[in-house]
């Protein structure tokens, strides 16, 4: 193994110097994302279970859909404002600064996690666990439409998986110091590290890792020659021939939600989306009884979720390093389309057949490692042959409602099976996953084929929409 990742870093001295520049500073913005989002992805469920309580978690995630509605209204106006890079230093500054407020307000006596009380009508629990729920769709999907807008199909097998490798390495400096400081914290080492400064530290934190953002970006933008940032040629030659144009189309806020009905292929990656969050909600919600059922404090279960997200980027690392990269380049997209739902499938088997709590927790592990490292590289690259309105628009709401979807069906499968009781549980989930499993294979076979015939013949997805609008203004 260690040779395989050796080879796989000489690689990078094969790329041309350019290319190089872009994929280094790429992979920064990467890696500053991840580690601020490792620390509050799993803080927010740690916060939500001790401030409102764990019973009501399958209801977060109904109620956090509705609630990005607005949110996605807005950033839609956004879109058609400002450029690429722009949109990732406004939404890093944005939640850089509400991570401040949250902060601050974790410490109060009442409001903060100091009150031990847990009860449904504790607002704090539910705005943090809103606002963290923004992270993916309004961060990581803007890098993510960023990346797409400015590489092309062989750059994306080239060096996503390096990309995808520089996250890790944040994810992992960032989970070590939270895993740290929580079991400092629920050891009571230190008198001033209590429960609420650590998760206050941890916060901050965050921000810091979030204020680099907006300077990467710029540097990138600066550094980059303009000829190395076109992308997908074909779709840049569509958006420079629109951008020229004195008569340019009016596009609605709702084009990116359009889209999903208006081609099939657009709706395939809310498929894809849709079907792995709804097996990692499942698997979250096992998860958490599991970690609350072992803990004495939020600083156990903060600790437990941030050792968990430690083994996951680890894993992860490794994966992108000698796994995403030469898969990608050996197999092509639609090969590994196909192994996404496999690979998903295999761990699900496996939970069924050995279902000790310490199983499920290197599944999970597992199952999070392959989604970050492996399934969202090969799920992105599907954005590379269209238009800006679906990387972007269509982009925000797939990954929003696809992810809040999916977790809203989770959720409520999570609410039958406990209803089912204990006797069935094992039944009704291997039935549920081998439904979801079987769909999922299904939909990557035919978009991999889709993605494949765009590709081979230069084609635009979005283009006869694009042309059509024009005609008519």
């Amino acid at each position: 193994m260690g040779s395989k990742i050796r080879q796989g870093i000489w690689k990078l001295f094969d790329i041309e110097p350019h290319e190089r520049l872009k994929l280094f500073f790429l992979s920064l913005l990467y890696f500053l994302i991840v580690g601020a989002y490792t620390i509050t992805r799993d803080l927010k469920s740690s916060i939500f279970l001790v401030v409102v309580g764990k019973e009501y978690a399958p209801w977060v995630r109904v109620t956090s859909m509705l609630m990005l509605i607005p949110a996605i209204f807005f950033y839609s106006k956004l879109v058609d404002k400002f450029r690429r890079y722009q949109l990732l230093i406004f939404y890093s500054v944005l939640f850089g600064l509400a991570n401040l407020i949250f902060a601050y307000y974790i410490g109060h006596p009442t409001i903060g996690i100091a009150n031990t009380d847990a009860r449904f009508d504790r607002w704090f629990g539910w705005l943090f666990y809103f606002f963290v729920e923004g992270y993916s769709p309004f961060i990581i999907s803007v890098f993510w439409s960023l990346a797409n807008s400015v590489n092309n199909p062989n750059e994306a097998k080239k060096n996503y998986g390096y990309m995808v490798a520089g996250s890790k390495l944040g994810g992992i400096i960032t989970a070590i110091f939270c895993w740290y400081i929580c079991s400092l914290s629920a050891r009571g080492t230190y008198s001033f590290l209590d429960h609420v400064a650590t998760h206050q530290i941890i916060l901050i934190v965050s921000t810091l890792f979030l204020a680099f953002v907006p300077i990467v970006a710029i540097l990138f933008m600066k550094m980059v020659p303009g000829h190395m940032l076109h992308g997908y040629e074909a779709a840049y030659q569509l958006e420079k021939e629109s951008s020229e144009s004195m008569a340019k189309p009016k596009v609605s806020m709702f084009a990116g939600l359009e889209m999903f009905f208006r081609y099939p292929y657009v709706f395939g990656i809310f498929g894809m989306v849709f079907f792995y969050e709804t097996i990692a909600t499942v698997l979250s919600y096992l998860r958490l009884g599991i970690v609350q059922a072992d803990a004495s404090s939020v600083s156990d279960i903060s600790g437990g979720l941030f050792e968990m997200a430690l083994k996951a980027h680890v894993v992860g690392l490794v994966i992108s390093l000698i796994g995403t990269q030469a898969l990608l380049a050996r197999l092509g997209t639609r090969i590994c389309l196909l192994l996404v739902p496999f690979v998903s499938g295999v761990c699900c088997f496996y939970l069924m057949v050995e279902t000790s709590a310490q199983v499920l927790k290197n599944i999970f592990v597992v199952f999070q490692a392959c989604n970050y490292s492996f399934f969202m590289p090969v799920r992105e690259s599907l954005y590379l042959p269209t238009i800006k309105e679906i990387k972007f628009k269509s982009k925000s709401w797939i990954d929003a409602f696809g992810s809040k979807i999916a977790k809203v069906s989770g959720s409520m499968f999570n609410v039958v099976a406990i209803k089912m009781g204990s006797a069935l549980m094992l039944p009704i989930h291997s039935f549920f996953f081998a439904i979801i499993i079987g769909l999922w294979f299904i939909l990557s076979f035919f978009l991999g084929r889709r993605f494949e015939s765009a590709i081979n013949n230069n084609e635009v997805i979005g283009l006869k929409r694009k042309k059509h609008e024009e005609g008519a203004v």
